[in-house]
């Protein structure tokens, strides 16, 4: 029997104790015992026990394993065991087994673990051992004074002997020679603020000397320091962010029931309308029966008496007939005197048209109607689009200062063919445009301008976004615009900045402000719509602010481009990555 079992088999004797993981197992009792280390081991570091207690409920730990695993749970007041989560209230006072801490330091002596099994060997992705022969080991630490890694079984001097007590043990890492100095190849304990470098203590009064040195830790403390506040800012930016994430949430909450309530009422109003223009027609539909009813009566009725006439006509027409061959001429003369009698009681009618023309009237009344109904409509219903409150919640983003910061905001726009002027060409994808002395052949269109040389962007501009306009050696106007302008900087509508040979100047409400300083030929224009704020670039090595307008934009807006003679001077929307 091994010495190692027949200490064990003493300790029990001595303390009356069996532990069923302990006995030997058949034949093997002459041979030695078959442990398994994990009996031995804690299941919260996975490791031998160091200073074993029991717990209560039987389960064992290294004492700073289950004291560092109860200090997280002393908020709750509630302990328990992280095997079998038995709860203890209050905190149990733990002690040392000694039973178990020698038969621990037994095993350790005497070496008589289980052979590891395959993944306890280092693979190529693992820190190996760098005490190991043949097949290395995983390591468990490195030692960043002895600038070498351990596995479990060359790592317990450090844990027994006072002589590593104070070394520094760190997770296994591939990188310990970089602690090294490759000129003195000492430790490099020292850190230079000066060259922001660490060194070893040769260095600083070497080639360092006079630099502004500290130790490795001391720096260590400063920069941790410096990363808790970083760590703290983007905290306190995420609780902000989350905050406007609410905050938008609300308001799509908001957006939907307010654009529900408006579809109930716009149908409850509409069918409203509808009811009351049937009811319009209804009336307008008596109103024609009726007067149709009255004229018809009155045209009957006239009828009527003309029928008694046509017929009292021909009555006397057959007399004056019979008259007509009477061959007796005395008899002829005697009775002839009786037809101009009549003849003077016949009257001629003048027949009137019955104003037929009245019901075309109330015809052309309700088309004008629907028509005057049909304008309100669109009008109310444009206006209504324009005037919807827009979402906005206001995130705090700054202004862009760099041009590197204007170009996030970078929008990809073209010059729209429905717009241009026809004494402008455009070419390069609609993107340039240059004046012409020949019309060009574009199909008539609403939108198209016809007594300025001007064109505006396809694309329409919301939100936040940036551009860059190239102007040839002519005049050039770089514009903001609503669709509906027709003359850029002539009204409200519009916001121009306008370069000519000898000035520059900003137009808007047909009102011009001089701009003096430096200008280039390229000018890069920043719109923030839902802010209200558009500003304009001159764009060389730097940016400069030509003018910055503050307003409040109720429409979405449109690039516009106006050029003056001579024939051949051009503009031209850059293309920027």
């Amino acid at each position: 029997m091994s010495r190692f079992w027949i200490n064990v088999q003493a300790l029990l004797k001595k303390s009356g104790t069996i532990l069923s993981f302990l006995k030997p197992r058949g034949e093997m009792e002459q041979q030695g015992v078959q442990l398994d280390q994990e009996n031995f081991s804690c299941s919260i570091c996975l490791d031998l026990l160091e200073d074993p207690v029991a717990i209560p409920c039987g389960h064992s730990y290294c004492m700073s394993c289950i004291e560092g695993f109860w200090d997280g749970e002393d908020v709750k007041e509630i302990y328990n065991c992280p095997q079998c989560r038995q709860t203890f209230i209050p905190r149990p006072v733990l002690m040392k087994n000694t039973m178990l801490a020698d038969l621990v330091e037994e095993l350790k002596k005497t070496g008589l673990q289980a052979a590891p099994a395959d993944h306890c060997y280092a693979g190529p992705e693992d820190v190996a051992c760098d005490v190991c022969t043949g097949r290395k080991l995983k390591a468990l630490k490195s030692c960043l004074v002895c600038l070498a890694s351990y596995c479990e079984n060359h790592l317990q001097p450090h844990y027994e002997s006072p002589t590593f007590k104070k070394h520094k043990l760190v997770d296994p890492s591939k990188k310990l020679q970089e602690n090294i100095c490759s000129r003195h190849d000492e430790v490099m304990k020292m850190f230079c603020r000066t060259d922001q470098q660490s060194i070893c203590y040769l260095c600083s009064v070497d080639e360092h000397k006079g630099h502004d040195t500290v130790s490795t830790a001391a720096e260590r403390t400063e920069r941790q320091r410096e990363l808790e506040v970083s760590r703290q800012n983007i905290q306190q930016r995420i609780q902000d962010r989350e905050k406007d994430v609410k905050l938008l949430q609300q308001e799509v909450e908001a957006v939907s029931r307010s654009a529900d309530k408006a579809v109930e009422d716009s149908e409850k109003i509409l069918t409203e309308l509808i009811l009351l223009i049937q009811k319009r027609s209804c009336d307008v539909k008596q109103q024609i029966r009726s007067q149709q009813e009255t004229e018809v009566s009155r045209v009957k009725e006239l009828q009527e008496k003309l029928e008694q006439e046509i017929t009292e006509l021909k009555r006397k027409d057959a007399e004056l007939k019979q008259l007509s061959h009477t061959e007796d001429h005395n008899q002829f003369l005697q009775n002839y005197s009786s037809p101009t009698c009549l003849s003077g009681s016949m009257y001629l009618t003048q027949i009137d048209p019955f104003c037929l023309w009245h019901f075309d009237e109330i015809r052309n009344t309700v088309s004008e109607l629907r028509d005057q109904l049909q304008d309100i409509l669109r009008e109310k219903c444009t206006n209504t689009s324009l005037t919807v409150t827009e979402v906005d919640v206001l995130l705090s983003e700054p202004e862009p200062k760099t041009r590197a910061e204007f170009l996030k905001y970078l929008c990809q726009i073209t010059l729209d063919p429905n717009t241009v002027n026809t004494r402008l060409s455009l070419s390069k994808g609609n993107k340039s445009v240059r004046v012409v002395s020949q019309q060009q052949c574009y199909p008539d269109h609403s939108d198209r301008f016809t007594n300025w040389y001007q064109v505006l962007s396809r694309e329409s501009l919301t939100g936040r976004c940036y551009w860059e306009v190239k102007k040839g050696k002519g005049g050039v106007s770089v514009v903001v615009a609503y669709k509906s302008i027709s003359r850029f900087g002539s009204d409200y509508r519009s916001w121009a900045i306008d370069f000519f040979k000898n000035r520059c100047q900003f137009r808007h409400e047909n009102i011009s402000v001089p701009i003096p300083g430096p200008r280039s030929s390229r000018i890069g224009v920043y719109l923030d719509h839902s802010a209200g704020i558009l500003s304009f670039y001159s764009i060389s090595k730097t940016m400069t602010l030509l003018h910055r307008v503050q307003t409040t934009f109720t429409q979405p807006l449109y690039a516009g481009l106006q050029l003056f003679c001579p024939v051949g001077n051009t503009a031209e929307l850059c293309r920027l990555e």
